[in-house]
């Protein structure tokens, strides 16, 4: 079996150095042609971190924004995970394919005769909440198994659709057959859906040629590090690109907690509290400030959902 990119990357050696407690949140802009786990295993060799996972896959054929978790941070991943994305998408218009991006062969193909206008309304009709079948060339799971590996073996498999929300869809550059747009749209959206049925609204078709994720939440890909600037440093430099596992959760409202009240709420202990019910918020100590944990407020109560450890909250200041 071959190696894999980030595999490739790395010489031949038995004798490597050996792993540490790691936290916090790298930001990495993912190269074309590697998995996320291939730039997650790349990224934790060369911090030398124990644990760590990434917030969503990007797939090979994607580039762009990956944020990446280590240590006490993999226990805010999923507010990344459920966070609105950003995407730049270039489409190629005029041509289907089998699995609806430049990777499948050419299924049907016609004449592009749209204008600008038509698309503006096109992308504008797809606006809002919408259903979405997951395509067969999607990492999506059934009975244990990625859907590609189905669709590689030829074998189609029922996807039930699912809602998801298109926040804009702006036109960046029409060139024609090329079309390039920004997407803000809601996790679990397929961009390569999204392609086809904008063709299928023009009439003509149209294929996903390239995608770039350029934003999560409220982080952007031009935050982000590539793997070859990361190799580039040393290892206390790799370290201060490290974010506190809270820029995860930037977008949830922030409650401060005094003294006494911190050290109980970081127990797992409820707290009455004078603020509005929120699904989410962000906890922390007020003096010396210090990164808690996630929890919800509920009926005039703040009840813990995520904490991080007196260790991991050290950790954190130091």
């Amino acid at each position: 079996m071959g190696r894999s990119p980030a595999e490739r990357e790395q010489p031949m050696n038995r004798t490597a150095s050996p792993r540490r407690a790691v936290h916090g949140v790298l930001l990495l802009d993912k190269p074309l042609g590697w998995t996320s786990n291939d730039a997650l295993q790349k990224a934790k060799g060369l911090l030398r971190a124990e644990k760590g996972g990434h917030t969503g896959t990007l797939d090979p054929l994607a580039s762009g924004l990956l944020p990446l978790c280590f240590g006490a941070a993999t226990k805010f991943a999923q507010a990344s995970l459920d966070a609105d994305k950003r995407y730049r998408a270039t489409l190629r218009l005029g041509q289907r394919t089998t699995s609806g991006d430049r990777e499948g062969q050419v299924v049907d193909e016609r004449p592009v005769s749209c204008d600008r206008a038509a698309i503006e309304a096109a992308c504008a009709r797809l606006h809002g909440r919408i259903a979405q079948t997951p395509p067969m060339h999607s990492a999506l799971k059934h009975h244990g198994k990625a859907l590609y590996e189905y669709a590689r073996a030829g074998v189609q498999v029922e996807r039930p659709a699912r809602e998801v929300e298109i926040h804009r869809i702006a036109i960046v550059d029409w060139q024609s057959p090329t079309l390039v747009i920004d997407v803000h749209c809601s996790k679990g959206t397929y961009v390569r859906t999204l392609a086809e049925d904008i063709g299928a609204a023009l009439g003509c078709g149209a294929h996903l040629a390239a995608l770039r994720r350029t934003g999560s939440g409220a982080l952007g890909v031009e935050q982000a590090i590539t793997i070859d600037e990361l190799a580039a440093l040393d290892e206390a430099e790799r370290a201060a690109l490290l974010l506190p596992a809270d820029v995860l959760l930037q977008q949830w409202p922030a409650v401060n907690l005094a003294g006494d009240e911190a050290a109980r709420f970081l127990t797992g202990l409820r707290r009455r509290v004078a603020l509005a019910d929120a699904p989410a918020v962000r906890v922390y100590a007020e003096a010396p400030r210090a990164f808690l944990g996630a929890g919800h407020i509920a009926g005039g109560e703040l009840i813990p959902d995520r904490l991080l450890s007196p260790l991991e909250v050290q950790a954190a200041q130091a």
